[in-house]
């Protein structure tokens, strides 16, 4: 990914803490606001709309207690390769 230098007018103070804070973290302050630009485009990104029938695919119960998964894995299998 390519990268395209920016120019930006900020107080003398808030660049200072920024450094500082930027130094802190082991981090450049490019970086910081790389990642601070790239949250704020990603919150006005909107969520795609699911239809019912869609969520009534992904709908996920979990199994009972007594839910034995592996056996019936191993039954089928069984049936599955079992000679007749």
């Amino acid at each position: 990914m390519s990268s395209v230098k920016l120019t930006l007018n900020i107080e003398d103070s808030v660049i200072s803490k920024a450094k500082d804070y930027a130094k802190q973290k082991n981090v450049s302050l490019s970086k910081i606001v790389e990642h601070y630009l790239a949250t704020l485009s990603a919150e006005n990104v909107k969520p795609a709309k699911v239809s019912s029938w869609a969520k009534d695919l992904v709908a996920v119960k979990k199994p009972t207690p007594d839910f034995d998964h592996k056996s019936l894995y191993r039954d089928r299998i069984l049936e599955k390769y079992s000679e007749e």
